[in-house]
């Protein structure tokens, strides 16, 4: 199935097939038992997730995705809970995670719009971090819609798979964004 397709990420090696992970319950997407597969050079093994979760997360992207909006429009960790079906210390974790790095995570996403549109503005800054998070977002979308197509491989591209594709499935997890993509690049004409 893989083909050797995918690269590995932590060598110049590729990944070929190898079996699945143990299956696990995802609220918002039901069973998932994802694919695994091994580096043919430095022989470390990796499981594959779907776009449609993060990394070490319980619930759906779209399902935290949802969450954030409804953080951006003014709402707190209990309501939030409560308009999604997720138990509030769980919304509380990802806004607690999400809230120090927002200004990171925004231009993780603004420099997403950049390299996949052209000629794309900047978004204006809305007032409140939070918003500015969602407005990058809509930016990068954007921009990969409008360069790809809306019509993905498996159906419309929407801003949460664009989240969970361009993070690498990590928005929520410790250390993210590491370094941000270009930050040492020499960007200045000769």
């Amino acid at each position: 199935m893989l083909g050797r397709q995918l690269d590995c990420p932590d060598c110049p090696g590729v990944l070929a097939p190898w079996g699945f992970a143990r299956r696990r319950g995802v609220r918002g997407v039901g069973s998932l038992r994802p694919r695994r597969a091994r580096c043919a050079g430095c022989l470390v093994t990796h499981v594959l997730l779907p776009v449609t979760v993060l990394l070490r997360r319980a619930d759906a992207a779209r399902v935290i995705w949802a969450g954030l909006l409804t953080r951006a429009a003014g709402r707190g960790h209990r309501t939030i809970g409560l308009l999604h079906g997720v138990p509030e210390s769980t919304v509380r974790g990802w806004l607690r995670r999400l809230a120090p790095r927002l200004e990171a995570v925004r231009v993780h996403f603004v420099l997403v719009a950049r390299r996949a549109g052209v000629d794309l503005a900047v978004p204006k800054a809305l007032g409140s971090p939070w918003q500015d998070l969602v407005a990058a977002v809509v930016a990068a979308t954007s921009a990969v819609t409008g360069r790809f197509g809306a019509a993905g491989v498996i159906g419309a591209v929407t801003a949460w798979q664009v989240v969970s594709a361009s993070s690498g499935g990590r928005l929520l997890s410790p250390g993210w964004p590491t370094g941000l993509p270009g930050a040492g690049a020499n960007t200045s004409c000769p």
